[in-house]
């Protein structure tokens, strides 16, 4: 290192001044594209599916541990699905389990399978088991599809029809619908439930209308035996398995359907705590997925010209981590004397009216999917004014959970439900 006024420190300045155009770029495309896609879902319609015939064969294939408060409410929405229930066959794998899980589904007429291995925990491994089990046993012959959702999820009635609908239309995978049984619980719960619900009826609703592919969000969707036979069962076994699936659909060449009128509830983390850790996992995840499939997603979406590819390829981009690296360079170089702190806390200056924009625009964009989806929502409207406003602190919250993901060893872990809500409410 040379001191600044010597020859190196011209060298820093271009490096910082360089990371500050790379942040600038990125966050412009960032924010850019999905403001393309809220424009397109505020104004347009997202598509509705012609009927189609009620003919297919799906598996409904569920991932448990320890899930036995809850596990029989989203088999009883199962069971009270419009769709034929003599072409619906429900999986459950028990994965590790020390409760009844297991014996709470079989009473309710499920497949059931036990697993129990301590080394390979997660989600992906026990689809991957109940897949071989499936695979070898020649059952994944008689399906045309399967549907993948976590224990605490509830379905409207007509969830698997409208499904049908949409997958009848020759997508090789559809997601749907993304809505909460707990809210107004507290502003935790609203946090990631309003999150979710801008994701369902402006992102994926925009990229429909824009014929772009969905993004595909951790439960609720479908995918056909094209694709399951192609992965040999299931082979995602990153902290974001959903993301890394959906990485690979797209640059299979697959087209992910996105079907607004088939709505499910899930059960959101109500302790910050909690919700600090799963959030952790999925940043960690994201820079997983970054790293194996970043590369190849970028070459994809120029070679194809595919604008679902850099849609998606933004959203695992670390932008986040690019910045906390740009702020720590910042505080090294001034420490050391490379720098002046006049001119890097002049440059921090424009994060503070970042840092109000971000706070305003989180407040605007959570008012604006309350006011879209206020018959969607369970909530009192002194409820949804309160969680309007903690919404951009939620949010904001992701900056610290991008700095302790680049360092954590975050591994899957259960998230305890409590199975509160219900389907059928206007709520998430």
């Amino acid at each position: 290192f040379q001191r600044q006024g010597r020859p190196g420190a011209v060298e820093i300045m271009v490096l910082l001044q360089f990371l500050d155009v790379v942040i600038l770029i990125l966050g412009i495309l960032s924010f850019g594209y999905q403001a393309l896609y809220f424009i397109a879902g505020f104004f347009g319609k997202p598509q509705k599916y012609a009927a189609a015939p009620q003919d297919k064969h799906y598996a409904v294939l569920i991932s448990a541990r320890n899930e036995s408060q809850v596990i029989g409410n989203l088999i009883g929405s199962l069971h009270k699905q419009t769709y034929p229930s003599e072409l619906v066959d429900i999986w459950v794998v028990a994965d590790n389990c020390t409760d009844d899980t297991a014996d709470v589904c079989r009473g309710l007429g499920c497949r059931v399978l036990e697993r129990f291995n301590q080394e390979q925990v997660g989600k992906g491994y026990a689809l991957k088991f109940l897949f071989n089990y499936m695979r070898d046993r020649k059952f994944s012959d008689i399906y045309d599809a399967y549907f993948i959702f976590d224990a605490d999820n509830l379905l409207d009635p007509k969830y698997i029809e409208e499904m049908n609908n949409a997958f009848q239309q020759g997508y090789d995978a559809v997601t749907s619908y993304r809505n909460s049984t707990n809210l107004a619980e507290n502003w935790v719960s609203a946090g990631s439930a309003l999150w979710f619900i801008f994701q369902s009826r402006l992102l994926n609703a925009g990229r429909s209308i824009l014929g772009n592919n969905g993004w595909i969000g951790g439960t609720g969707f479908m995918f056909s035996k094209k694709v399951m036979e192609r992965n040999a069962g299931w082979k995602f076994h990153l902290l974001t398995e959903d993301v890394e699936f959906t990485m690979d659909c797209i640059l299979s060449g697959d087209h992910i359907g996105y079907c607004s009128t088939a709505v499910f509830y899930d059960e959101q983390p109500a302790s910050f705590k909690q919700s600090w850790n799963q959030r952790v996992r999925w940043s960690k995840g994201f820079l997983q997925v970054f790293r194996y499939y970043g590369l190849s997603m970028i070459r994809w979406s120029i070679r194809e010209r595919d604008l679902s590819a850099m849609d998606l390829t933004l959203i695992i981009c670390p932008f986040m981590v690019i910045s906390l690296i740009r702020f720590a360079l910042s505080i090294l170089y001034a420490a050391l004397g490379y720098v002046s702190w006049e001119s890097q806390l002049a440059n921090f200056s424009t994060y503070w009216v970042s840092l109000v924009g971000t706070v305003v625009g989180f407040t605007v964009l959570a008012v604006f999917v309350c006011i879209l989806e206020r018959k969607k929502i369970n909530a009192t409207n002194r409820e949804l004014v309160a969680y309007c406003l903690s919404f951009p602190w939620f949010m904001l919250s992701y900056v610290p959970i991008s700095f302790v993901a680049i360092f954590s060893k975050s591994q899957w872990k259960p998230i305890t439900h409590k199975g509160t809500g219900a389907a059928g409410k206007e709520d998430k």
